[in-house]
This record gives C-alpha cells, sequence and structure tokens, in this order.
C-alpha cells in the first residue's frame, strides 16, 4: 500500500514537471521571466542587453553561494575540502550559462570594434571577479564585503561604456536600403513615347 502511495506520488510530481516545463514561453528570444535563469530581467530586449543583465545576475548568484559557504564553515573553513565544492559548481555553471548570451552579444555589437574590445574586456573583469569569490587570508567580514561588492561598480561602468561605443556607430550608420540607394541612385524613368495617330 505505501509504495503505491508513493508511486502514485512520484507519478504526479513528474505529471507536473513536464506539464511546467510545456509551459515555458518565449518572450525576446529568452524563456519567459519564471523560466529564465540566466538573463531574468531582460526578456523582451536585444541580446545585448540580456547579456549585461547576466553579468550582474550570474555574478550575484555566486555571490550568495559562496556567502552560504561562508555562513556554513567560516571565512577561514570555506575554502578547506570540499567545503567551497558549490562555489566551485556554480563558477563553472554560470561560466557555461553565460555563454552564448556573450556569443550573441558580440555578434550584435560586431560593426562597432571598439564595443567589441570592451565587450571582451567586460567578459574578462567578470571572470575575474568571479574567481575572486573566495575569502583571502587575513581579510575581515567589512574588507571581504567590500571586495566582493566592488565589481558591480566597474560591472556598470563597462556596459555604459560599451552602450556609448555602440550608440555612435549605430547612429553614423545608415539604414541597408537608405544606403543602397545612396550608392545606386535610381535612374530617371524615360518619358513616354507619344502615340502616333
Amino acid at each position: 500500500m505505501r509504495s503505491a502511495t508513493l508511486l502514485s506520488t512520484l507519478f504526479v510530481s513528474l505529471l507536473a514537471l513536464t506539464t511546467t516545463h510545456a509551459r515555458a514561453e518565449m518572450i525576446g528570444g529568452n524563456p519567459g521571466p519564471e523560466h529564465n535563469y540566466v538573463c531574468p530581467h531582460a526578456d523582451g530586449k536585444p541580446q545585448l542587453d540580456c547579456y549585461f543583465d547576466a553579468v550582474s545576475h550570474l555574478y550575484t548568484m555566486c555571490r550568495n553561494v559562496k556567502a552560504i559557504e561562508v555562513i556554513e564553515f567560516g571565512y577561514e573553513n570555506s575554502r578547506a575540502g570540499v567545503n567551497a565544492a558549490k562555489s566551485e559548481s556554480c563558477l563553472d555553471k554560470q561560466k557555461q550559462n553565460i555563454a552564448r548570451p556573450y556569443k550573441a552579444a558580440l555578434h550584435e555589437v560586431a560593426k562597432s570594434k571598439q564595443a567589441v574590445d570592451e565587450l571582451h574586456g567586460l567578459q574578462d573583469s567578470w571572470l575575474a571577479a568571479m574567481s575572486e569569490l573566495q575569502w583571502h587570508d587575513g581579510e575581515t567580514d567589512d574588507a571581504y564585503k567590500a571586495r566582493v561588492a566592488k565589481p558591480y561598480d566597474d560591472f556598470s561602468h563597462r556596459i555604459e561604456g560599451i552602450r556609448t561605443s555602440f550608440a555612435a556607430v549605430e547612429t553614423k550608420t545608415p539604414p541597408k536600403k537608405v544606403a543602397r540607394k545612396a550608392a545606386n541612385p535610381a535612374k530617371p524613368k524615360p518619358a513616354p513615347k507619344a502615340k502616333k495617330h
């Protein structure tokens, strides 16, 4: 009797998971907000916005995981043995999660070499900040918290720079149809021939 109850509970749970997944809706090329783990604040926005959102959001996710390890084991022991396994796993997972939005963002700003270079710089800064979430020997609680909060300012500054660089190129580049007309002006149509009576 107990195994039948357990089996029916398992079946209902699997059915609920399948139904929830089937209802995931796409918004702006990203899954709807309740399903969008990578850039939840960028639904319906361009891929560049998704990447910018992912930078802060995924950093916060791993920062929170590290905070849980610190609460569990204390600063000194948060890196010992397998105590840092959760944050190391988070780092690996978020590197994979950000890869697609990063690639899409690079594609979106491809016509601006400066924006592409700045985007590479933001990605490098993000990777460095993620790897520096661990506590450093002798660091006080206040010093640690200030250090792991500092990357947000760097991210924001870099994002504004990228937006500015990309916007400068966008305003200089005429739309394709207009550019084509300017390069190949339309030939005037010949006047209709007069009919002979």
